[in-house]
């Protein structure tokens, strides 16, 4: 019961759209039906500029880190419970209940999940996807490489298999919603950090 508590919760945590939000505040607008129709941090960036973008990835992450420090609490520290409310927080943030299931893609979300859960991991996988998001500007690609590395630094850190099939179903969330833009990137059309669009 406290599990299925603690998935309700996360992913109505996760379903909280600040990107729409902001966007409503910032500029009266539904980040939805400009950019790339996404409603994440990536795209608010792109449409509304750094500062609400920044705004916009920060809260993303913290209400990933909130859906599990919320599940730790009301399972006593159970780090299944923890794991399963965080992957429903992103879950939330890729088809939100509060705006008809068309939602982000869960990056910054699953950032202040693994940070939460496995830092060092996520630390590591972070700053080698930062090295790639510098020397190529592809935020898509920076996403994906820091999701696709986090299980394999679990392996090689020798953290409990629950934390590798965790990360695994995490990655493949992240590539999943990153379809498109894989084909962009294999076709060279995909848009760069930095580029602004109306």
């Amino acid at each position: 019961m406290l599990m299925l508590v603690a998935i309700l919760i996360g992913y109505l945590v996760g379903s909280v759209s600040f990107s729409y939000i902001i966007g409503k505040l910032w500029k009266g607008i539904d980040i939805r039906q400009h950019g790339s129709g996404n409603a994440g941090a990536t795209n608010t960036l792109r449409v509304l500029g750094t500062v609400p973008g920044i705004i916009v990835l920060l809260l993303d992450g913290f209400k990933g880190a909130l859906a599990v420090v919320i599940a730790l609490y009301i399972s006593n520290n159970d780090p299944i419970t923890m794991i399963v409310a965080g992957i429903a927080a992103i879950i939330g943030h890729n088809w939100p209940i509060y705006l008809k299931f068309q939602g982000g893609k869960g990056v910054a979300t699953t950032i202040g999940v693994v940070a939460s859960l496995v830092f060092i991991p996520a630390l590591l996988s972070a700053l080698i996807a930062i090295v790639f998001l510098a020397l190529t500007r592809y935020v898509s690609l920076a996403s994906i490489i820091f999701t696709v590395l986090i299980p394999i630094f679990i392996l090689l850190l020798d953290y409990p298999i629950t934390y590798f099939v965790f990360t695994i179903i995490m990655a493949i969330l992240v590539c999943v919603r990153h379809i498109e833009n894989i084909k962009r990137l294999i076709k060279g059309t995909e848009r760069k950090i930095g580029e602004r669009t109306s």
